[in-house]
């Protein structure tokens, strides 16, 4: 269990703990979580405030759990990535963490917006803020790895790769939709090859 996640109480009729979250999270994302209240959910719900605190403690557990269902899958990813022990390039395993980082997005999508437009108001949204930027770290990392394999370009500097990367795909929270007609293994296969082309060091002659 994260440590942000709810702890587990008793339902009651018509919600369980996960419905709360998510209900949550999309209230969060359509009206702003500093705008929106307990009262406020409570209401989208059809709860009174005090059935709200039957699930969870405060706003901001509500806040922490969504934002650990983001940040946990996309450090998995990253685990994933930096492994050596598969044998694979690095340059194959960035590749593979960009594609993952799209499925990614795609199921956790609520969960990932969320966390792109945190501001770091409050000790939550600073913890997030700072597991990011390790990510992006790690992630320039691996960058550095596929440039000194002589993979990709060594003029561009591993962090902005990095950065870029992510924002490459970040980007998808503002127009992809599921439901259309490119699937989430194309759409990762696409964003692999558009991003990786541009990286590639340049033919000498």
């Amino acid at each position: 269990m994260s440590a942000g996640q709810p702890p587990a109480r008793r339902g009651r009729p018509g919600y369980d703990q996960e419905t709360v979250l998510r209900r949550a999270v999309e209230l969060f994302n359509r009206q702003g979580y500093d705008a929106t209240s307990i009262g406020d959910l409570a209401r989208e719900l059809g709860l009174s405030k005090s059935a709200i605190y039957h699930h969870v403690d405060s706003k901001e557990q509500l806040l922490s759990a969504a934002l650990d269902e983001a940040l946990d899958a996309l450090t998995s990813a990253v685990d994933a990535a930096l492994d050596r022990s598969s044998g694979a390039t690095a340059d194959a395993r960035l590749q593979q963490v960009v594609q993952r980082s799209v499925r990614i997005l795609v199921e956790h999508r609520p969960a990932v917006t969320l966390l792109l437009r945190v501001h770091g108001n409050s000790e939550v949204e600073v913890a997030a803020l700072r597991r990011r930027r390790r990510l992006d770290e790690r992630l320039a990392g691996l960058v550095a790895e596929a440039a000194a394999e002589g993979a990709v370009r060594s003029d561009v500097a591993p962090e902005l790769i990095s950065r870029l990367l992510f924002g490459l795909v970040n980007s998808l929270v503002e127009w992809y939709r599921p439901e259309g007609p490119v699937d989430v293994d194309t759409l990762a296969r696409s964003i692999a090859v558009l991003a990786f082309d541009g990286l590639r060091v340049p033919p000498s002659g």
